[in-house]
């Protein structure tokens, strides 16, 4: 007897007014809210587990309310904090830090510390029978996580991010690749 397969949908939030963790979503990004359960209600999702912050919670909201299940919120699933402080050249760390999981400038997180934390978080999201399981953090953490399942995710894939965006893993099975399901514009 074969286990079934058991997809993970990581999702970055939609577009939202700012990077605190109380920025509501925009316009725009209400709009994308609804398109993004629209995509994801049919998949049959029985879990939605997000990061605290705001505009991951709104960004959710429709998905949950047309499904009648409950966000349930997870503060590993958070951004990770490259630095505290404004840097000019913040891109150059960025991808110093993809290239090594172990920098960290001082007061951030490393990336391996931050992928830690966030496969955690993955692991209990997905420890529950059957379904699916959405979970719904930021661009950052998110990479981090997907080159957890494929090593040749990086930088470059942190750049072609959008808000939102949606990548499938499915679980359990390790040679099945990651497919981006966002399509739309933003």
């Amino acid at each position: 007897m074969t286990t079934p397969a058991r997809p993970l949908y990581l999702v970055r939030h939609c577009r939202a007014t700012g990077q605190a963790p109380d920025a509501p979503l925009t316009p725009t990004g209400k709009v994308q809210a609804v398109a993004l359960a629209d995509l994801l209600a049919p998949l049959g999702i029985t879990r939605i587990v997000s990061s605290p912050y705001a505009r991951a919670t709104t960004s959710i909201a429709p998905l949950a309310a047309r499904l009648g299940i409950p966000v349930e919120t997870d503060d590993r699933l958070v951004e990770r904090v490259l630095t505290p402080v404004s840097l000019p050249d913040w891109r150059a760390h960025l991808v110093t830090s993809f290239d090594d999981p172990d920098y960290q400038l001082a007061g951030g997180e490393s990336g391996h510390v931050a992928t830690a934390r966030g496969l955690a978080a993955v692991h209990d999201a997905c420890n529950h029978p059957g379904g699916a399981t959405v979970i719904i953090t930021h661009g950052n953490l998110l990479v981090l996580l997907l080159r957890h399942f494929d090593a040749r995710i990086g930088f470059d894939t942190w750049e072609t991010l959008s808000n939102p965006d949606v990548y499938r893993i499915v679980l359990d099975e390790p040679d099945q690749p990651i497919a981006r399901l966002w399509t739309l514009k933003e």
